[in-house]
Order: C-alpha cells, then sequence, then structure tokens
C-alpha cells in the first residue's frame, strides 16, 4: 500500500534528502519516463553502482515514503510525495543553472555540475524567493518592474563588507561559525 504523504505530515519528517538519494530519485523518475518502468537492475545499471547499493537506498527511500513498488511486481515508482520531490529537485537544478550560467557567467559545465551539487538543498521557502527573483531580472528591459529590480540590485546593501577582502582566498581564511 502506497503511504500517503501530505505536505503537513512532510513538514514533521526530515525534508533533507542527500546529493545521492536525490539521484536515486531522478533515475527511477527518469526510467519511468523513458521506458515505461524501473527496477532496482536499471536504476543499478543508469547510475553504474551496485544493485545492493541500490536496494539498500531505495529502501530507506521507501521508508521516507519516496518511492513505492507497483503491487504484484518488483517494479518502482515515486509516491506523489516522490514525484514533487524530483519535481522540486529539477526546478532547483534550472534555477541554480541559470542563475551560474546566464547571469554569473559561469562555464556551462562548472554551471551544470554546480546546480547538481546543489540541487537537492534549496527550501520552498528560498525557491520561491529565488524564482521571482530570477523572473523579475529576466523580464525584457522595457518592462518598468525590471528597471525597477536592476535599481535595488544597485541599490542593494549587506552587512557582509566584502571590500574588506582583495581576494577570494582572503574572504575565505577570514571565516569564523556563526555559533
Amino acid at each position: 500500500m502506497q503511504k500517503k504523504v501530505t505536505r503537513k505530515s512532510r513538514k514533521k519528517e526530515s525534508n533533507h534528502i542527500s546529493h545521492s538519494m536525490a539521484h536515486y530519485l531522478l533515475a527511477v523518475h527518469k526510467l519511468k519516463e523513458t521506458k515505461g518502468y524501473a527496477r532496482v537492475t536499471d536504476v543499478a545499471r543508469e547510475l553504474n553502482i551496485s544493485k545492493g547499493s541500490v536496494s539498500t537506498t531505495l529502501s530507506g527511500l521507501k521508508k521516507r515514503g519516496f518511492i513505492a513498488e507497483e503491487k504484484g511486481s518488483k517494479f518502482l515508482l515515486l509516491t506523489d510525495y516522490g514525484h514533487q520531490e524530483v519535481h522540486h529537485i529539477l526546478s532547483n537544478r534550472a534555477l541554480f543553472y541559470h542563475f551560474f550560467h546566464d547571469l554569473l557567467g559561469v562555464s556551462e559545465a562548472s554551471s551544470r555540475e554546480g546546480s547538481c551539487l546543489m540541487e537537492h538543498l534549496m527550501s520552498d521557502d528560498i525557491r520561491g524567493q529565488f524564482f521571482n527573483f530570477m523572473k523579475t531580472i529576466s523580464l525584457p528591459s522595457r518592462d518598468p518592474k525590471k528597471k525597477k529590480a536592476i535599481k535595488s540590485i544597485n541599490d542593494f546593501e549587506t552587512a557582509l563588507d566584502l571590500n574588506r577582502y582583495e581576494t577570494l582566498a582572503e574572504f575565505i581564511d577570514d571565516q569564523q561559525p556563526y555559533y
């Protein structure tokens, strides 16, 4: 029986999934979309890892309500909760990629790698604000909203005084924990 996970019950559970868990969910999603089915063997082949490792991780994802097995078979499927998580991961990846590549001018390869590493870490509220930021700055330049956004970027102030540092290395060396 598929565990029903609601947004309310999700908040009670740990919202964090690891980088590798995100890849398992994405592999199941991709296999279901391209082949119409996903089995442990298929996921192992897709991720180029052992079936034993896949079984162990998928078992944890099943317990957390992301994945289930089709009744009477060994075919894997994403639960509604798992589907929701996959779409959050993919939207995070797209936002990060375009922020790095299009706005910051980072190479395509580095943008892909960076967005992949961060895709599972963004919370719902940050994703919403990040989406609104990216949407606002991507509006056509004739749009008064974009002009206002660009003006607010130019007027941006922060307590983080980066002018104290000549290089990124100096900034990194000077960091102290917040606790």
